[in-house]
């Protein structure tokens, strides 16, 4: 028995000091890689703040889109680029104006038709028919009160007074068009018109230095090149704009002559039942 024990004190004393030489490497182990591991981030801290650094200043030298664009708009002569840039400004304002101008224009003309036959037809009172039509913004509702107003004349003398205010309406609706439309054809002229003198001052330029240089080529064509682009970008814009309001006033033309065509029947109605 004591042999017996003895060998069990002998492993249970091997087995812990073999466990403890195997923590002690492990943990000799891990602090080497902690170590190493310390070693490496301090060795790579600076290249990473060198790499920071550089990641800034390439953002900081990267320049932005205005930056690009008043560039290019000196690269490309301010003696030109500035009517370009006048015919933007000047078909923007008009743009906005008639896009205002149209939407304060639409009026809800049927809701309108039926208040003037309620009106007109059941109550015959056509003085407040004048009052809604007046109190009523819009082309059609001016249209409807000129109408109104020689109610007790005949039905052609109405339908004159209709087709001649609706006329003059339709002028009211495509005013300044005819700037839009003009600012739309001289703002590719201009680059146009830009760039062949650039491209004559090139070639100059080539006269002068007596050899044809690249430099002196693809630099002059540049720079004449950039009034047309800046040029067309202003008519393609406008342009835009201009289809838009066209169709707007398309619209509310529309609704005006079919909203007559109704006005003109209640008209004739309450003529017959008078």
């Amino acid at each position: 028995m004591k042999k017996i024990a003895t060998v069990l004190v002998i492993l249970t004393v091997s087995f812990g000091i073999s466990v403890f030489a195997q923590d002690k490497v492990v943990q000799n182990e891990n602090d080497t890689q902690q170590v190493q591991t310390e070693a490496v981030d301090t060795a790579a801290a600076p290249t990473l703040a060198a790499i920071d650094q550089e990641q800034q200043e390439e953002a900081e030298a990267k320049p932005t889109f205005h930056q690009v664009l008043k560039q290019k708009f000196i690269e490309g002569g301010v003696g030109w680029m500035t009517p370009i840039l006048l015919c933007l400004i000047l078909g923007l304002a008009i743009s906005i104006e008639r896009i205002i101008y149209l939407s304060l224009a639409r009026t809800n003309s049927k809701a309108l038709l039926e208040q003037i036959e309620k009106l007109v037809l059941e109550q015959k009172d056509i003085e407040k028919a004048k009052e809604l039509c007046r109190n009523t913004r819009g082309p059609i509702a001016s249209v409807f009160y000129q109408g109104l107003l020689r109610f007790n004349e005949s039905l052609e003398n109405i339908e004159k007074a209709i087709a001649s205010y609706g006329s003059v309406q339709m002028g009211h609706l495509e005013s300044n068009l005819t700037w839009l439309s003009l600012f739309i054809a001289i703002a590719p002229s201009l680059g146009f018109l830009g760039t062949v003198v650039g491209m004559v001052s090139a070639f100059d330029a080539i006269e002068a230095a007596g050899d044809i240089s690249p430099t002196i080529v693809a630099g002059g064509m540049k720079v004449a090149l950039l009034t047309t682009v800046f040029g067309l970008i202003t008519a393609l814009i406008l342009q835009v704009f201009f289809n838009y309001i066209v169709s707007q006033i398309e619209t509310i033309v529309n609704d005006m002559e079919d909203s007559t065509i109704t006005f003109m029947d209640i008209i004739s109605m309450a003529k017959n039942n008078q």
